[in-house]
């Protein structure tokens, strides 16, 4: 969730560090702080956005070469000045810390370093960090070496970066469970939670594993790791150039990256499908190089997801139980990690993250594991990930950096590369012709230009949410595998309008919901033209008797006509199988311009954070 950058370079860092700071502002952004090494240990905190740190630095004309900052998404203590980082400790060896995650034993260390007299100045478990630090550096005047006996006695998933006064020519960070990597320009060496932070210094990027502690010089670095069941020794990672360009992460021409975001879905889609656009066949080879025998031993599927990718997932499970034919359960992470399942040791387990950083998946993952599940498949954005490293397969879904909060071109592509599994299965269990492979790759091939035209409907679905930024509450129906689609359109309009939604399966109003209607309570519908849809008029027609307003998404040639108090916006075509797609596009596009006509953050929602890198 928050964000970090660090720097010790040849001259002043305090432009690199904010500048990486507002490409980090989607991660955290209730505070934020910066701390100089410059003769001494000097910091800038406020509450709010980066802008407002900027300025605070602007005039105070603050400058230095050693440096480390932070934008913060509250967990423990309330957004204020006093809990936003960086945190001081100590007095003759003073070290300033920054930190992303949650330490799960930082009562027991408080209670601890009270009893032998450091005093706390604000609520955070990050502050523990910074007081261990200086215990440790009481034994032994080395940060470095404080710092890896510190992280010995912390518990739970972070990263930090940590600066020492006496020796302002370097930087300590480290990685457990939370992201981190560094960066190696000319002009010095940097830190991060993310690369897009960094690319305006450089592109050559390592990115750190567990354990790993790294000290940076303006010059050098080295890595150790420093896991507590490990032989501390120092490890070689990997240089590697990063693909990322700065238009990338830049807004353009759109007025919200949640706009940019949903507008580039065509290509973004159409790049996840690239290697099988053209081809005849698909290829279990798509997921990794022991695919094909992984998926010839696979009996059935478990797909660990949260949030929007949780709803990708219950997607899935439509396709995959209909066209490939096996048994596919959908878990929340956060969840399953608690319970004790049932455990069929030729499952294969599904983790669908956008950041593959999201620590209830990849805890739900590594329960998996533990519990005797064999085989693992990871679909996620990021490469360099630790979903990505932890599994045996993989598949890249290319959506991009993704910076609005609400995750939206994320979403298609999962579900793109979802369909790419289920063509895969059915094809290797005997379930899928000849013919009809080909005639799913050609919709496939189609699926761009059909999204192309689905985000035609946007000047309507404008005029609509004129009329819903007036409500407090609505209602989402879908049936079949359009229900999981409702589920996202009402978690979008949620997200970042802040108007209570809730989904159901249509065929679920008459059983509690239907209590709710009136003329306040807009209902919003999927209604595409497929088996289920003379089933779903009939609910809707549950609403209008009841006084209900409808607002329908249908195809082109779905028997629905408009007339009072029931509202219509056509779809240029039915996709078939691909239709969840399509239909999330105008959703999407629902929720953006609610936003707009009640003046919310579209990009950055209250109380949200994009990369949910704690529990």
């Amino acid at each position: 969730m928050c964000g970090i950058v660090g720097a010790v370079a040849k001259s002043n860092i305090v432009p690199t560090l904010l500048e990486g700071l507002r490409r980090l502002e989607y991660r955290g952004y209730d505070s934020a702080g910066i701390a100089l090494n410059n003769g001494g240990l000097h910091r800038l905190r406020t509450t709010g956005r980066v802008a407002e740190l900027s300025k605070l630095a602007d005039e105070q004309h603050f400058s230095g070469e050693t440096g480390i900052a932070h934008t913060r998404w509250a967990t423990h203590g309330a957004p204020s000045e006093r809990n936003a980082h960086p945190h001081f400790s100590g007095e003759k060896s003073r070290v300033a810390v920054v930190h992303n995650g949650i330490i799960e034993n930082h009562e027991v260390l408080r209670q601890h370093l009270q009893n032998v007299g450091f005093t706390f100045t604000s609520d955070t478990d990050t502050e523990v960090i910074a007081h261990l630090i200086s215990f440790h550096l009481r034994k032994n005047p080395d940060l470095f070496e404080a710092v890896c006996r510190s992280i010995g006695e912390l518990e739970g998933a972070y990263a930090i970066a940590v600066m020492e006064e006496a020796r302002p020519e370097r930087i300590v960070v480290c990685r457990n469970g939370a992201p981190l990597l560094l960066g190696l320009g000319e002009n010095g060496n940097y830190a991060a939670s993310d690369a897009s932070a960094l690319l305006q210094a450089t592109r050559r990027m390592i990115y750190l594993e567990d354990g790993d502690v790294a000290e940076l010089h303006r010059d050098e670095y080295r890595i150790v790791n420093c896991l507590p069941d490990h032989a501390r020794k120092e490890v070689t990672r990997s240089v590697q150039e990063s693909e990322l360009t700065n238009e990338a992460v830049e807004m353009g021409p759109y007025a919200h990256f949640m706009q940019k975001e949903i507008f580039e879905q065509p290509g973004v889609v159409a790049n996840t499908l690239e290697m099988v656009i053209n081809a005849q066949s698909i290829s279990p080879g798509l997921f990794g190089s022991e695919a094909e025998n992984v998926f010839n031993n696979t009996d059935s599927i478990l797909i660990l997801a949260c949030g929007t990718s949780y709803h990708a997932g219950l997607v899935a499970h439509y396709w995959l139980e209909t066209v490939a034919g096996l048994p596919c359960n959908v878990e929340i992470a956060s969840e399953y990690r608690y319970r004790n399942p049932a455990v069929g040791p030729n499952t294969l387990v599904v983790g669908i993250s956008q950041s593959g950083e999201t620590a209830d998946t990849l805890a739900a993952l590594s329960y998996a594991k533990s519990m005797g599940h064999r085989y693992s498949l990871a679909i996620c954005n990021v490469a360099e990930s630790a979903l990505v490293r932890q599994t045996d397969l993989r598949f890249l879904t290319r959506a991009g950096p993704e910076i609005g909060v609400a995750s939206t071109k994320a979403f298609t592509t999962q579900l793109a590369a979802l369909m790419l599994l289920t063509i895969t299965l059915a094809k290797m269990r005997g379930r899928l012709t000849g013919e009809a492979e080909r005639e799913m790759i050609a919709a496939l091939r189609h699926l761009p230009v059909a999204l192309q035209h689905a985000l035609q409907v946007e000047p309507q679905v404008k005029a609509w949410a004129e009329r819903f930024a007036q409500k407090s509450h609505a209602l989402f129906l879908g049936r079949g595998m359009h229900y999981p689609i409702a589920m996202e359109g009402a978690l979008k309009l949620k997200e970042i309008s802040y108007i209570h939604a809730e989904a159901y399966a249509a065929g679920e109003l008459k059983h509690g919901p239907l209590a709710l209607v009136d003329k306040d309570m807009p209902v919003v519908a999927i209604a595409p033209n497929d088996t289920l849809l003379e089933k779903l008029k009939s609910n809707l027609q549950e609403v209008r008797a009841r006084g209900g307003e409808l607002y329908v998404f249908a195809d082109a040639d779905s028997r629905i006509q408009e007339s009072e108090g029931l509202h219509v916006i056509r779809l240029a075509e039915h996709a078939g199988l691909l239709s969840p797609i399509l239909h999330t596009i105008p959703l999407q596009l629902l929720a953006y311009h609610v936003a707009l006509q009640k003046g919310t953050d579209v990009d950055k929602p209250r109380n949200l954070a994009k990369s949910v890198t704690v529990e």
